[in-house]
């Protein structure tokens, strides 16, 4: 029995690790504790079979393959040295490199065909990776800290209004006083939580 144990959390460190979860996200998808988690990885327990089978449709796998020394998916699936979530890092950050890349590369076309010195065009790429970064963030990471990119994306875009208005001659200053209302309401819009209502009052509607 205790060997069988090892041989389920060995797997389920893999499996967790390979999908990129915590122990406590994956804990929040079968509604339990992320010491719970922590004990069946440790090898200290064995779920019963309603989370075996819970998990093995998280992994998409069969319950056998769960507690089996060779699962089906060991030998199918290459032994990456590395968990999935660095793989998703790397992505993100050539996105945001070569985002900025293509606004100098432009920066460079203009500076040397028409002698003029465009910097706006490499600020215009703050809020272009910003907008990259939001979107991948929100697919992989479950919008986790999308209320600080937001911020930076409206706070860029305001700033970018602004360089644009100095290039054409126009110091319009008061326009940056619109920073403070809209970054209060970025703030407002993810703390918007919602709220039950209590079973009492739910009954005593008609």
């Amino acid at each position: 029995m205790d060997e069988l144990k090892l041989i389920f959390a060995s797997n389920l460190i893999r499996l967790r690790t390979e999908a990129g979860m915590t122990q406590a996200e994956l804990a929040a998808r079968i509604n339990y504790s992320d010491k719970s988690i922590s004990k069946w990885e440790r090898g200290e327990a064995i779920p019963d079979a309603y989370v075996l089978k819970m998990l093995s449709e998280i992994f998409q796998l069969s319950v056998d393959d769960l507690l089996s020394a060779e699962p089906a998916w060991k030998s199918e699936e290459p032994d990456l040295s590395q968990p999935v979530v660095y793989s998703q890092l790397s992505i993100i950050l050539i996105a945001v490199v070569g985002i900025f890349t293509v606004c100098f590369l432009e920066f460079i076309i203009v500076w040397a065909t028409f002698d003029t010195f465009h910097w706006i065009a490499l600020f215009a790429a703050v809020p272009a990776s910003l907008i990259a970064l939001l979107v991948m963030n929100s697919v992989w990471y479950k919008g986790r800290h999308n209320m600080y990119i937001v911020g930076a994306l409206v706070l860029s875009l305001i700033l970018l209004i602004y360089f644009i208005l100095l290039k054409l001659r126009t110091n319009f200053w008061q326009f940056l006083l619109i920073i403070i209302p809209t970054e209060v309401i970025v703030w407002l819009s993810f703390h918007v939580k919602r709220h039950k209502k209590p079973k009492a009052e739910q009954g005593s509607n008609p």
